[in-house]
């Protein structure tokens, strides 16, 4: 089955004004804080970015003209390790959602027991509307802005909505005319030529899948020949339907992503859609279900939900019309407090994103570890090792819900923000 990923797939709807990512994201801490007995003080550090970098990026257009670019890279807490978070690129990109993004970072990667600690960046701007030189320009010019900032010891960038491995390519060679020296470690989801990692492509899916199959045998659910919705059919969506499959045994039966929905109750053909894909560069039009309307996919009743595109689509307005058994978050922030606080309710099992998405960060991991030795790894070497972090960490996290007898979302917050408050603690910062 070929995958192609040629242009960068961007979601472009407006979130509510009402919702804003780093308050939710505050009150999540919060609510584990307040379990955790944690201090004032050691509280207020964890609930705000320890850094903050604002860059105007001035950009010579290929019509002559100038336009000037914002761009953002928050280092929310590095008490554990190095700040590890990927660069987003959108239109509709803000402060609020990268510092929330940065938080989600943090205990993502504690969670998973990395030695890191959390970030976040991005740019404000519409990648499809660039051409390739100006997308150099961007790419170049932000890390002009960021270099003396970040340091393979200090913070580590990533891929992330809307940027691509040549995006990615032209950040490292920037960073590394700047600094005269080869430190391809600078910055993971690089092509294999260049220092990056096998298996990072289907990372943030397959683990997730890992997750599902922990979770399935500990809920007693088996999922051979279930039903799977998947929203959003970027890199993360199309290999969790295409290992949601392989993996999981699931049929996936309807499917979105920003210009429309396909449902097929008997299951889509997953190869198909994937050389539709390539070929159109849409879903829309698959002659192998029928359209649906957009705002109907995550109301498909099934047995395993995938929001796997922004955040915030799970929200008190559509939460109660949500049928499913369980719900694997491999976008980050995909569901509201108020809409969590529904679906525990209705009994509704949640992989909650910074635990479900964490192979992404994971391989990551492996791809610093690789670049710091100068040796690499065989894809059997990083599929194996992955499994055994996305499952140590589903159980240490399942232990801790049936422990204090929370949900697993909760129970994942009380593994990670104590981990970060002991370093923090240890390192005399509080």
């Amino acid at each position: 089955m070929g995958v192609c990923f040629s242009l960068p797939l961007l979601p472009l709807t407006v979130m509510s004004a009402q919702y804003n990512p780093f308050t939710v994201a505050q009150q999540q801490l919060d609510k584990a804080a307040a379990t955790l007995g944690l201090d004032s003080g050691t509280r207020e550090l964890l609930r705000n970015p320890q850094r903050e970098i604002h860059v105007s990026i001035p950009v010579k257009m290929d019509d002559g003209t100038t336009k000037v670019f914002q761009g953002f890279r928050v280092q929310y807490n590095t008490a554990c390790g190095p700040a590890k978070g990927g660069l987003r690129w959108h239109e509709h990109e803000t402060i609020d959602t990268v510092r929330a993004l940065s938080a989600w970072m943090t205990w993502k990667t504690a969670v998973l027991d990395l030695p890191l600690g959390g970030g976040k960046g991005g740019v404000v701007c519409d990648p499809r509307v660039l051409s390739e030189g100006e997308k150099q320009r961007v790419a170049r010019g932000y890390m002009r802005a960021i270099a003396h900032s970040i340091d393979p010891c200090w913070d580590v960038p990533a891929p992330d909505v809307g940027t691509t491995p040549q995006i990615i390519c032209w950040m490292l060679d920037e960073y590394e005319a700047i600094t005269g020296k080869r430190l391809p470690g600078i910055i993971t989801g690089k092509p294999i030529p260049l220092g990056g990692s096998q298996g990072r492509g289907d990372s943030t899916a397959r683990g997730g899948c890992i997750v599902t199959r922990e979770a399935a045998k500990a809920y007693k659910m088996p999922l051979q020949g279930k039903r799977m919705v998947v929203q959003g059919f970027g890199n993360v969506g199309m290999y969790a339907a295409i290992l949601g499959t392989e993996l999981l045994g699931t049929k996936l039966t309807a499917v979105s992503m920003v210009d429309g929905a396909l449902v097929n109750p008997n299951g889509i053909d997953v190869t198909a859609l994937v050389d539709y894909f390539n070929a159109k560069a849409t879903i829309v039009g698959f002659p192998g279900a029928e359209p649906l309307p957009l705002d109907e996919l995550l109301l498909q009743e099934c047995d395993l939900l995938v929001p796997a595109a922004l955040e915030g689509v799970i929200t008190a307005a559509n939460v109660d019309k949500i049928k499913t058994k369980m719900i694997l978050e491999l976008a980050n922030g995909p569901t509201t407090p108020e809409a969590d606080a529904v679906l525990n309710a209705k009994g509704i099992i949640v992989l909650p994103d910074f635990l479900a998405n964490a192979g992404g960060v994971t391989v990551s991991y492996f791809e610093q570890c690789q670049n710091a030795q100068n040796f690499y790894w065989d894809i059997e070497d990083i599929q194996k090792r992955l499994d055994k972090k996305m499952t140590d960490a589903f159980k240490a996290v399942y232990e801790m819900s049936q422990s204090k007898k929370t949900s697993l979302r909760d129970a994942a917050y009380l593994v990670a923000v104590a981990k970060v408050a002991q370093a923090c603690k240890l390192r005399g910062w509080v």
